[in-house]
C-alpha cells in the first residue's frame, strides 16, 4: 500500500467495517485499505454512521449547545482543570480550561458525577445512547487496523473494558462533551496567541498541538476547525467540508505503543475564527477509547504476526505509568527508520502485509540483559512497591548504596522499619532499584513477583562492571539458593 497513495482523506462507511464470520468480502477489504492508508498518509479519516445514528450525533451536538448556553459565565475555582494525569481515568462532569478556552463535560459510565456546591445539574442529553454507539464504533474501527496487521481477531480485548462493565466497575474510556471559545465564557484570559487571518480573529491554544493517550478517537464537531498533521508535516483541516452523518477518526499514543511504532499517534490542534456566528462557540463529542488502567500495554501481539519490533518496545509498560508519563512529540515524528503502517500489498492481491524476517531485522534484537533487569526493577518499583508504600502511608527515602551495605544487616538500622512495613527482601539494600546490583535486582524482583527469573529469558549469569563472573545464586537472597 506505499504506491500512489490517496489523494484526500480516506472516506469509509462504518457498515462496512463490521466484521462478520467466514471470509473478508470485499467491500470489507477494500474499506480496511482505505481505512489504513488514510491513517498512515494523514493520521486520520472521515467514517460515515448510518442515519439513524447521524441523528443521534446531531441530537447530541444541539443538546450540547444548550448546555453550555445556559452555564454560567465564570466557572467556580474547583472546575478549572488542573490537567493532573494522575486523574486521567476518573475526571466526570464539568471542568473548566482557561488558558485553552477549553470547557469539557466528561461522561464515564460507573462514575457519578457530584457538583462541589451540592447544585443539581442536569448534563447533556443522549449521553449514553452516544457513548454506546462511538464506543462500538471505535472497537469495530480497532478491529479493523488489527486485520491490516495481520494481527488475531479482536487482538486487544483484554485491554479494553468488560462489555457490558460489571458491577462497581468504571469505564476508562470517556465521552467528552466539549465547547471550544463560547464568548460568554469569561474564564478565558489567557488566549495570547493570536493570529490576524483574512481579517478573521484565529486562535491556537497556548500549546500549540496535542496528541491524546487513546487507543481510538472519535470527534463529531458542529463547526469545522479540526487540524491535524500528516505525514509529510502540514496542517490539513480534517473536518472543513464533513456530511451530518460523519466524524474524524484518528489514533491515539496507546495504539502507537501497542503496535509498537507501526501506527502514529494524530498531532492536532484546533482553530477558533472569532466570528459573529461563532457567539456559542464550537461545540463537539470526542470519544475516546482508552485502555484498562490495571493492564500493560505489550507487542506480544506485533511479534506473534511477525512484526519487528524496536528496543525501546521490547518491555510492557503498565498503562497507568503510561497515562501519567509525559511524551514529547519530538520522539514521536523524529523517526526516520520505521516503518510507519505502510506496508506493500502481497503479490497474490490479498490484504496480508508483506512481513519483514526478524532475524534479518536488527531492530528486534532482545535487549542486553543487564538493561532488561534495569527496565523490569522500575516497573516492578512503580507497580508493586509504590502501591504498597502508598496503601501504608509511606513515603519512600531510599538509602545510599555504600552508607545502606553497612548498615542493611542490623535490626536498629534507619531503614529497618520501612523494610518491613512494605516487605522490603532481605538483605538487599534499600536503595532504588536502579541502583542496585544486577544480583539484587533479581533479589528485588523475586520478591516481589515471585518466580519472575523463571518465567523470563534471562541469563543467569550477570556480572557487574569490573568484578568477577558470579552466578546469581546468592546469599543476599536465600529463596534463590534453591536456583
Amino acid at each position: 500500500m506505499a504506491g500512489s497513495g490517496l489523494p484526500s482523506l480516506g472516506h469509509v462507511k462504518l457498515t462496512d467495517l463490521v466484521p462478520s464470520e467466514g471470509l473478508a468480502s470485499e467491500s470489507y477489504k477494500v474499506s480496511v485499505s482505505t481505512l489504513s492508508q488514510s491513517l498512515a498518509q494523514y493520521s486520520a479519516a472521515i467514517i460515515q454512521f448510518p442515519a439513524s445514528d447521524g441523528a443521534l450525533l446531531r441530537s447530541g451536538l444541539d443538546s450540547a449547545r444548550l448546555y453550555y448556553h445556559q452555564r454560567a459565565s465564570c466557572p467556580a475555582t474547583e472546575m478549572m482543570h488542573t490537567n493532573d494525569s494522575r486523574e486521567w481515568c476518573k475526571t466526570s462532569g464539568y471542568y473548566a480550561d482557561p488558558q485553552l478556552w477549553l470547557e469539557t463535560y466528561d461522561y464515564r459510565p460507573g462514575l457519578t458525577h457530584n457538583d462541589p456546591n451540592g447544585v443539581l445539574e442536569f448534563p447533556p442529553a443522549g449521553l449514553p445512547d452516544i457513548f454506546a454507539l462511538l464506543g462500538k464504533a471505535a472497537r469495530d474501527i480497532l478491529d479493523a487496523v488489527s486485520f491490516y496487521l495481520n494481527l488475531r481477531s479482536s487482538p486487544f480485548t483484554e485491554i479494553l473494558d468488560n462489555v457490558p462493565l460489571r458491577n462497581r466497575d468504571i469505564s476508562s474510556s470517556v465521552l467528552s462533551v466539549c465547547c471550544n471559545a463560547r464568548t460568554s465564557f469569561q474564564g478565558a484570559q489567557h488566549h495570547n496567541l493570536a493570529t490576524q487571518e483574512d481579517g478573521q480573529l484565529v486562535m491556537y491554544p497556548d500549546h500549540d498541538h496535542q496528541v491524546d493517550k487513546s487507543l481510538i478517537s472519535i470527534v463529531k464537531s458542529d463547526k469545522a476547525g479540526l487540524h491535524i498533521r500528516d505525514i509529510h508535516g502540514r496542517w490539513i483541516e480534517v473536518d472543513r467540508d464533513l456530511g451530518p452523518q460523519e466524524a474524524i477518526v484518528y489514533p491515539g499514543l496507546a495504539l502507537y505503543r501497542a503496535t509498537a511504532g507501526y501506527v502514529n499517534p494524530a498531532l492536532h490542534r484546533t482553530e477558533i475564527n472569532s466570528v459573529p456566528g461563532n457567539m456559542y462557540g464550537r461545540c463537539s463529542l470526542a470519544f475516546k477509547l482508552m485502555p484498562r488502567s490495571m493492564t500493560s500495554l505489550s507487542c506480544s501481539e506485533m511479534r506473534a504476526a511477525g512484526h519487528g519490533v524496536e528496543a525501546q518496545f521490547q518491555l510492557p509498560v503498565s498503562v497507568d505509568d503510561f497515562m501519567q508519563r509525559s511524551h514529547p512529540t519530538d520522539q514521536l515524528f523524529n523517526r526516520q527508520n520505521i516503518q510507519c503502517f505502510n506496508f506493500p500489498t502481497a503479490q497474490d492481491g490479498s490484504m496480508k502485509p508483506l512481513m519483514r524476517r526478524r532475524k534479518n531485522d536488527s531492530r528486534s534484537k532482545p535487549l542486553p540483559p543487564s538493561k532488561r533487569l534495569r527496565l523490569e526493577a522500575q516497573r516492578v518499583l512503580k507497580e508493586r512497591v509504590q502501591d504498597i508504600a502508598d496503601k501504608k502511608g509511606i513515603k519512600l527515602r531510599f538509602c545510599n548504596l555504600k552508607e545502606c551495605e553497612s548498615h542493611v544487616h542490623t535490626l536498629d538500622s534507619p531503614c529497618a522499619n520501612i523494610r518491613m512495613e512494605i516487605g522490603w527482601p532481605p538483605g538487599v539494600p534499600f536503595v532504588h532499584p536502579h541502583d542496585l546490583p544486577n544480583k539484587a535486582k533479581i533479589g528485588f524482583l523475586e520478591a516481589y513477583e515471585p518466580g519472575w527469573t523463571a518465567t523470563h529469558d534471562m541469563e543467569l549469569s550477570l556480572t557487574e562492571p569490573g568484578q568477577e563472573s558470579m552466578s546469581i545464586v546468592s546469599n543476599l537472597w536465600p529463596p534463590l539458593i534453591s536456583l
